[in-house]
């Protein structure tokens, strides 16, 4: 699978890429029925994915299948529904395992979405591995559920926690990661892709930096999963953690996937039905990979539509979705860099599908409230990254996160509204 890296070029000088001919946006669109709806009167231009992305008709017409022809608890029933809702469900493990090559498919952790994700790893992996002294490493970009499960875990283990800081254009400084690591470190926990500057980092050097003195890396891809194709053995990444809706999917389902030798090596997150092999009031076993992290009755629909969006993208094919993004993002940042007062937060050689800006002396709510009055929806605020905020000294920022059914007749939209609320508010 190709990186996105390869396919792009520096954000700086902005230059107009080819976009393939095969990729047919208006097709794209017709299968998204929210995109068909006004807001406030205007046509919606919805450039917040990075929240969430919308759900094509084949995800809904999945779910209202699941609940009219297969609704059944999954694992446990002899009877035919359960056994078609069980396929069903297992369809989407196998599927997966191929979208990021795995090695295994009991190495696909199904879970809540990215947070619980990342949480089963900090407490599993922590609990085994762990101890006073040792050294945990993020960046200063991660979002808040990258941050602050290793802080607790750091607190109860009395370990210590490093920050990788980023330079002004919001690219990690590699060379303190590099001073960082040593053989005391025991987790690198990084985000993929940044989700408040759109910011790809280096992910690849990452981990093989990391396993240099023997240190595991968690790669937090919730904002990369549905723009790159990630490949997991080629990276050698031992955790990725990412969620379902920001890929098209339903909500309330996620991914884990974990090295089979770290996820035998962990103890489980979670007790009660579904883990355990077999229970007595003396000694309960736990149950072999991918059940003995996943207790409970699972999010079954979610689980089962998640296999329609990965069909979806994978029709579409991710570098032709990779292209295409682009193409918008570099058009849109060349246009809203000629609005006197606008400043972009974020301008890594390396980006993703996400502007964030503001514009001089105003606060980002007000523009969104704007934007919003004209049928655009942006996110504001600090979209879960304080941190970040607070070392480039900002309350927040507007951002538009686009997605592969995003037009540049929309990029116009967003890029006039803009203009307007800059007349309006400086």
């Amino acid at each position: 699978m190709q990186n996105l890296t390869k396919l792009l070029v520096p954000l700086y000088p902005m230059e107009r890429t080819a976009v393939l001919e095969r990729f047919d946006v208006d097709r794209v669109r017709k299968d998204f029925p929210i995109l068909t709806r006004t807001v406030n009167g205007k046509p919606l231009v919805y450039l917040d994915n990075g929240a969430t992305t919308q759900k094509p008709r084949q995800v809904i017409d999945a779910i209202v299948n699941y609940y009219t022809q297969l609704n059944s608890n999954v694992h446990r029933g002899v009877h035919h529904l359960s056994q078609l809702a069980t396929d069903a469900f297992e369809v989407t493990r196998r599927k997966l395992q191929p979208f990021i090559n795995a090695t295994h498919e009991h190495e696909i952790i199904l879970t809540k979405g990215t947070t619980e994700s990342i949480n089963l790893v900090a407490s599993c992996y922590g609990k085994a591995f762990v101890n006073t002294g040792d050294e945990l490493i993020i960046s200063a970009m991660e979002h808040h559920s990258n941050i602050v499960p290793w802080q607790i875990l750091c607190e109860e283990r009395g370990a210590i926690l490093h920050v990788v800081p980023v330079n002004d254009a919001g690219e990690l400084d590699m060379e303190t990661y590099r001073s960082l690591l040593n053989e005391r470190t025991k987790m690198v926990a990084m985000t993929y892709v940044s989700n408040a500057l759109g910011t790809i980092n280096p992910v690849k050097e990452i981990v093989a930096l990391a396993h240099a003195v023997g240190a595991p890396v968690l790669l937090d891809a919730a904002q990369a999963i549905q723009h790159i194709a990630i490949d997991v053995q080629a990276l050698d990444v031992d955790f990725l953690a990412f969620s379902g809706h920001k890929m098209y999917g339903p909500t309330g389902v996620g991914v884990l996937y974990g090295k089979e030798k770290w996820l035998n090596a962990m103890p489980p997150y979670q007790s009660g039905g579904e883990m355990i092999k077999e229970v007595t009031f003396a000694k309960t076993t736990y149950n072999e990979l991918p059940f003995k992290f996943e207790a409970g009755t699972p999010n079954i629909e979610a689980g089962i539509c998640l296999t329609h969006a990965l069909d979806y993208i994978t029709e579409l094919g991710l570098d032709n979705i990779a292209s295409y993004e682009y193409d918008l993002l570099k058009y849109a940042t060349s246009q809203l860099l000629e609005i006197p007062g606008l400043r972009l937060v974020g301008t890594a050689k390396e980006k993703s599908s996400v502007i964030s800006f503001l514009l001089d002396g105003v606060h980002p709510y007000d523009v969104g409230v704007i934007l919003d009055k004209l049928g655009i929806a942006v996110r504001t605020g600090h979209h879960c990254t304080q941190p970040l905020m607070d070392r480039f000294n900002i309350p927040g920022t507007v951002r538009a996160s686009i997605a592969m059914y995003n037009t540049r007749e929309e990029m116009d939209i967003l890029v006039a509204a803009v203009r307007r609320a800059a007349t309006m508010l400086l």
